[in-house]
């Protein structure tokens, strides 16, 4: 991967996690204001779901650099990566059931049927998203495969030489 790829996805990340940080510190608040004449209990689980959403981003965004770094030092067909497509897969799961869990709290209120349909579906794309991550997971587990039978042969190789 060129560098000029690795910095400009680093520079995304990074304004992503600095957006996603502002907003969880100066919107969430605000939201919260906005929420006044919702029962705290409903406006609380809102701002909830609200910020672990953010979080599972964040959470993404980390593992990504990581990956990121790895990729830089050639160690990214290893068994190490496992763990953070691990992480962004449970991490994106997480979202959707968030997002599917805000649709059920819209659900009995005022909020039209229609958007509470578009909130399902969203959870719906969000579900197919980590199991994209899944199936991209099962690629890497043949490539790590892969690269450890070329290493085996290549040292079979080196003592018959």
């Amino acid at each position: 991967m060129s560098r000029i790829i690795v910095a400009a996805l680093r520079v995304v990340i990074g304004a992503t996690l600095a957006g996603t940080l502002f907003v969880q510190v100066a919107m969430a608040p605000l939201l919260w204001n906005d929420l006044v004449d919702v029962p705290a209990p409903l406006r609380a689980l809102v701002i909830v779901i609200l910020v672990a959403g953010i979080v599972t981003l964040q959470v993404c965004a980390v593992c990504v650099w990581i990956l990121l770094s790895m990729v830089g030092r050639g160690t990214v067909f290893s068994h190490a990566a496992f763990r953070f497509v691990d992480v962004i897969i449970g991490s994106i799961t997480t979202a959707a059931v968030l997002v599917f869990g805000l649709a059920v709290l819209l659900a009995p209120g005022d909020t039209a049927p229609g958007v509470v349909g578009l909130v399902c579906g969203a959870s719906l794309v969000v579900g197919g998203v980590a199991l994209i991550v899944f199936v991209l997971r099962v690629l890497l587990t043949q490539a790590v495969e892969r690269e450890i039978e070329a290493s085996h042969l290549r040292s079979e190789l080196s003592e018959v030489i």
